[in-house]
């Protein structure tokens, strides 16, 4: 009578292959992520260097225009705002974002201009940030019933300020951008394009503050 062969017992498998079964697929994610983080890093200095290529000069001081608006914030911007009204190329100016317990003397001396010189000049003690620069401003246009600014600050925070005004500025008035003629600087650039960028995709999607 013939024995029948003994039949073997598969062997267990070794834990650590039954544990490594997730590993390819955690790899597979996290080179997912990679490749959307490095496309945004990508997409990012593609809109910086046009941001940088494309700010905007100074415009002519000879252009006519109801009025100026200097927002407080950088070197030069006041006396920008000074300059335009003593051409004779606006009537009147608002300077908006300043301190509440700056007065004309004040703002006259940090700047190193003669108080005189402000006569014409407004001051607006309500905004503490772009976006209620831009409100003050809406404010002040309406109230006086001007068609026309020239809008006076920095060639980095251009884009940022012009955004914000268009929300709140009544229908039909004309803005002329005048960047203050300071040299930029790249850090500052980078954090104005990436605050631009910020407020742009918040008003995209609904936010009003």
């Amino acid at each position: 009578m013939s024995r029948r062969p003994a039949q073997r017992r598969p062997a267990p498998r070794p834990a650590a292959a039954s544990r490594g079964r997730g590993a390819p697929q955690r790899t597979g994610l996290i080179g997912a992520i990679g490749r959307i983080v490095a496309l945004l890093v990508l997409v990012w200095i593609g809109g910086f260097l046009w941001f940088s290529l494309t700010l905007r000069d100074p415009a002519p001081l000879g252009t006519r225009t109801d009025a100026v608006v200097v927002l407080t914030g950088g070197a030069g911007r006041l006396s920008r705002g000074l300059a335009v009204i003593e051409a004779g190329s606006a009537r009147r100016m608002l300077v908006s974002g300043v301190g509440r317990q700056t007065t004309r003397k004040q703002l006259a001396a940090a700047a190193g201009v003669d108080v005189d010189r402000l006569r014409h000049t407004d001051l607006g003690y309500e905004a503490v940030d772009t976006r209620s620069n831009a409100e003050e401003t809406a404010r002040w246009v309406q109230r006086n019933g001007y068609g026309s600014i020239r809008l006076v600050t920095s060639a980095g925070h251009m884009r940022r300020a012009r955004l914000e005004l268009a929300r709140v500025l009544p229908a039909g008035v004309r803005v002329v951008p005048d960047s203050v003629p300071v040299e930029p600087q790249a850090p500052t650039i980078a954090t104005e394009y990436t605050k631009y960028l910020v407020r742009r995709f918040a008003l995209a999607t609904g936010a009003t503050s």
